[in-house]
């Protein structure tokens, strides 16, 4: 990609991978179908054709090294208090951007974090999130998938022991394909953004200027808990 003056951007990929998982003790580094989680989003990012630099931030120096010798860059240890369940993800974003504006002596002109924990993405994927980004100038880009059964007109509230819609009517034995409007999540898997955003807003996306990026369904898991490593494996034994 290139600016309108015709340089090429600079663009820091970065994956958050802390070492103090609660609902799964060690998941970046659990095997998934024989392979370590964190190494499909690595190999990915290697393949990447937009990123100038992408590193793995890390309070563990197990991960530290096992992404090594993934072929990731591990350029420094993040600090304990940006490592903790309370941390926000923009906060170790930031601290990345910072070391490597240093350390490489550069400015960048886009941030994307790419998640370990959705590992099913392509390189293609952060590709054309940072393309949209680039082409839009929107201050952010988020991948997000379709939901279906957990549309919104099918979630509900409890008032006085009564059923009642949440925020959008539901017709009465609509079926899932029917809903409307076609409704989208966060698939905790990229979230691209200007440098600049990141810096001035200390978020990760814009609530009024973010761009989707949609992702497909068998692109998409979250490993949140050990069943999701179950479902993670039968997923590739689909493809």
């Amino acid at each position: 990609m290139k600016n309108e003056s015709g340089q090429s951007v600079n663009v820091l990929g970065v994956t958050l991978a802390r070492g103090g998982s609660k609902g799964v003790p060690g998941k970046n580094t659990k095997l998934l179908a024989g392979r370590p989680l964190i190494a499909y989003t690595i190999e990915e990012c290697i393949k990447s054709r937009t990123l100038s630099d992408y590193i793995v931030s890390t309070d563990d120096n197990l991960i530290a090294q096992k992404c090594k010798n993934l072929g990731a860059e591990v350029p420094f240890l993040r600090p304990s208090e940006l490592a903790t369940d309370s941390s926000s993800s923009a906060e170790a974003l930031i601290h990345a951007l910072r070391f490597m504006e240093e350390y490489k002596k550069k400015t960048y002109d886009y941030v994307v974090e790419i998640m370990a924990t959705n590992p099913f993405k392509k390189y293609t994927d952060i590709d054309n999130c940072l393309i949209k980004l680039h082409q839009t100038k929107a201050n952010s880009v988020v991948a997000v998938h379709q939901i279906f059964d957990h549309h919104p007109a099918r979630i509900k509230k409890i008032e006085n022991d009564f059923l009642v819609d949440f925020c959008i009517p539901e017709i009465p034995e609509s079926r899932r394909q029917d809903l409307v409007p076609s409704a989208f999540v966060r698939s905790g898997s990229i979230y691209a953004m200007k440098r600049d955003f990141l810096l001035q807003s200390g978020a990760r996306y814009d609530k009024n200027n973010t761009r989707p990026y949609i992702l497909e369904a068998k692109n998409v898991i979250n490993i949140d808990e050990i069943i999701d490593f179950y479902i993670a494996e039968k997923m590739l034994d689909v493809e």
